[in-house]
């Protein structure tokens, strides 16, 4: 019995034992994933962190437009941000001191106003939600931060406080804010094992038009920071941030979260991410006096020219002015990949499109030039989305990505000179190629173009922008209403805009391309949300039209549709000679309505599509006698004098 009973306990013992020393070497390589957000002073530069052995630099957009320091920390721990303007009040002053953010509930309620699925407290709420079964606090912040504190808010409001140096050297929770200088940080990078994080971040806020600097270090890490958000090496999001740190920590990212996880690629270049922040802070300065300054010397030689020549070149100059419009958003892409000077980029600018204009009127002239040009400008941008190049999101002309607005893709600026670019070219190039093609035929071919145009800039691995999916088709639509194509074939095509969007779905959901409407529709979970979806978009374009008020634009827009709706059989009587280019000047003015009343800045696309239509209706009346459109003297000789009289 004695040999039996030592037997026992020492069986147990021995398994015990081996079960130990086999967990033993799996503990010991997977330690406990710990992540550091490193606050660095304002004014940190990106070579500052460049410089950092093991550190992977970057630029971060710390929020749509100018916001302040409180609410960039909101954006960081929601994983989502709106314009200010969108929620119905300010953020209430939210200094946190102790272990509570004061106003709490203020800053809930502002949030619940948006249109948009905000929630503050977010990210440490979700890592709650995971490590509560494993016995581990979630995240923290040191004793000596007080506005940063917000990052380790919860979705209550209630703030975890660590040690002001625990961050810095080691911490028994998972995440820790705390502050820290630039000459910390290769000691902090050292002290990282197996797949700890460093995330070092510029206190905000940025300088006007600016971004902040941030840097990272761990496993994976070795190269310029990007994301999905942007697809632009070098610079990620505020809201990019909370689900880089999810995923680390093997969390699900939530979907009211838009922001992606943060990714390195290619190799560390401080100096490359310097150059791109220089680019992208000047983009808004420069639109006025490149673009701005450059229509208003087009349109004043334009004028001198008529004046004069009283009237004789009148119409070749409108051509010219048209065409240079036409081909301004090609010339500003070119500009783009050169990234010259302000004043060297406004002088390529002027003189090139105009150059540009004026070669294709010699060489094709009439409705041929106004084919190609549209053709040049909408296939230059086609190429570059398809190849993932960041020259659109880098050209004038396209979105203004230091203001937090988009960074991949195509904007509403885009859109809406594109929107009359494709319907119009189409319509020219039948007219002058096939001015005798049948209804039907001129159709199928406005059908077509808008369909594969639509896939490219709305796909969301391409353009990006799920606008153009419902903008062109609907345009199309009109165009083969106009031409007359018959009943059965307008009903078919007002289709389009629905069957343009659900293959614009299924492209993303088998490449994932990520498009917004994957995200706002797709994912909104059920009819209800996709109506909120509905809603807000209407709200958003509504709130355009509120904030252009104030610009002498918008009323000049409102003046030239009125007199345009007045005098439309004028108008449309410069088309007489050309049905398929009167069907796409038509579509191209319903596109341009539809994008105005779908699209969050309604009143951007009322304003350049109106501009371009203007310019459309011109050319059309300037292919009037085929002696005006060259220039030659409109008085009638004496032989047309005489044969007159007799």
């Amino acid at each position: 019995m004695v040999q039996y009973r030592f037997r026992r306990p020492t069986l147990w013992a021995c398994a015990i034992a081996v079960a130990g020393l086999a967990a033993a070497p799996s503990a010991r390589a997977d330690p406990p994933v710990h992540v550091t957000i490193a606050l660095l002073p304002n004014g940190t530069g990106v070579d500052q962190v460049g410089r950092v052995p093991g550190m992977s630099p970057g630029i971060l957009s710390a929020g749509l437009g100018t916001v302040p320091p409180d609410q960039t920390y909101l954006d960081i721990t929601q994983g989502n941000r709106i314009f200010n303007s969108l929620y119905d009040r300010e953020l209430p002053l939210v200094n946190t001191l102790g272990f509570r953010v004061p106003r709490w509930r203020e800053v809930l309620d502002r949030a619940e106003s948006a249109p948009a699925d905000i929630v503050p407290g977010l990210l440490r709420s979700m890592l709650q939600s995971s490590y509560r079964a494993r016995g581990r606090a979630t995240m923290a912040a040191a004793k000596d931060l007080v506005l940063p504190a917000l990052l380790a808010a919860d979705r209550e409001g209630t703030v975890l406080r660590v040690r002001s140096d625990c961050a810095i050297r080691s911490c028994p929770v998972a995440v820790a804010v705390a502050n820290a200088q630039t000459s910390q940080l290769a000691r902090s990078v050292r002290a990282l094992r197996g797949d700890d994080l460093l995330i070092a971040l510029e206190r905000p806020p940025p300088p006007e038009d600016h971004q902040l600097t941030i840097g990272i270090a761990g496993r994976g890490f070795d190269g310029n920071l990007t994301s999905d958000s942007t697809r632009m090496g070098g610079y990620v999001l505020s809201t990019d941030i909370a689900p880089t740190i999810l995923e680390r920590l093997g969390v699900g990212v939530p979907s009211e979260m838009t922001g992606e996880p943060i990714r390195a690629e290619g190799s560390p270049d401080a100096a490359d991410v310097a150059s791109l922040e220089d680019r992208l802070s000047g983009i808004g300065d420069r639109r006025a006096p490149v673009i701005g300054i450059s229509l208003l010397v087009w349109l004043a030689l334009a004028g001198l020219v008529a004046a004069a020549t009283r009237g004789r070149l009148g119409r070749l100059a409108v051509q010219l002015l048209t065409l240079s419009c036409v081909y301004l958003p090609s010339v500003l892409l070119l500009t783009a990949g050169l990234e010259p000077s302000e004043s060297v980029e406004r002088l390529i600018v002027m003189l090139g499109a105009p150059l540009l204009a004026a070669v294709t009127l010699l060489a094709l002239r009439g409705y041929r030039a106004l084919a190609v040009a549209c053709g040049v400008t909408t296939l230059a941008y086609a190429v570059d989305v398809i190849a993932g190049s960041p020259l659109t999101s880098l050209s004038l002309m396209g979105p203004n990505p230091g203001q937090g607005v988009r960074f991949f893709g195509i904007g509403n600026e885009l859109e809406a000179t594109l929107t009359p670019l494709i319907l119009v070219g189409t319509g020219a190039a039948i007219t002058a190629l096939r001015p005798d093609l049948p209804p039907r035929r001129c159709a199928a071919v406005f059908l077509a173009v808008a369909m594969v145009l639509a896939l490219v800039f709305a796909a969301g691995r391409f353009g990006a922008d799920v606008g153009a999916a419902i903008v062109f088709p609907a345009g199309a639509a009109a165009a083969v209403a106009a031409l007359g194509a018959g009943g059965r074939t307008v009903l078919l095509v007002l289709a389009l805009p629905l069957a343009a969007l659900a293959a614009l779905a299924v492209i993303d959901l088998l490449f994932g391309g990520d498009a917004h409407l994957t995200r706002s529709v797709l994912d909104a979970g059920g009819l209800d949300s996709v109506a909120d979806v509905a809603e807000r978009r209407l709200r958003l374009s509504a709130r355009s039209f509120g904030r252009a008020a104030g610009s002498p634009f918008l009323p000049l827009v409102v003046l030239i549709l009125a007199v345009a709706i007045w005098k439309r059989e004028l108008i449309l009587g410069w088309f007489d000679e050309a049905p398929a280019l009167r069907a796409g000047f038509l579509g191209a003015a319903a596109a341009t309505l539809v994008g105005t009343l779908a699209n969050d800045s309604g009143a951007l696309l009322l304003e350049v599509g109106t501009a371009y239509l203007l310019l459309i209706s011109g050319y059309a009346w300037a292919q009037g006698p085929r002696e005006l459109a060259l220039g030659s003297d409109p008085r009638p000789s004496n032989e047309q004098r005489a044969t007159s009289d007799g």
